[in-house]
């Protein structure tokens, strides 16, 4: 797999709001699959795991199963991969520039 087609499911995974709120529900540790269908009621068991699906296809879950339980671990690394390769050099670029200009106005 290319690092273009990982960003792309990585993207694409991140797209939606409801994808966005299932990862954040993840933040404070892994959930069952039945714990996060509960933490989204307006969605059925289905969709909720359709949007799994995506989100492991992009990597961003990782599910294990213990016993009948399906656990879902959030993989935080390809948000830092896709912080490094786009946020993280705009940031720079954006800071020296303020920097300049603080500098230049204050001369």
């Amino acid at each position: 797999m290319s690092t273009d087609d990982e960003g792309d499911r990585i993207f694409k995974a991140l797209a939606s709001p409801t994808r966005r709120a299932i990862l954040d529900a993840l933040t404070g540790g892994p959930r069952t699959t039945g714990d996060l269908c509960a933490a989204f009621p307006a969605f059925d068991r289905c969709t909720v795991m359709q949007h799994l699906k995506v989100l492991e296809g992009a990597d961003l879950v990782v599910a294990r199963r213990e016993g009948r339980e399906r656990w879902n671990h959030l993989n935080a690394l390809p948000i830092k991969r896709i912080h490094d390769r786009w946020i993280g050099p705009y940031a720079t670029r954006a800071v020296a520039m303020l920097d300049r200009l603080a500098t230049d106005l204050g001369d």
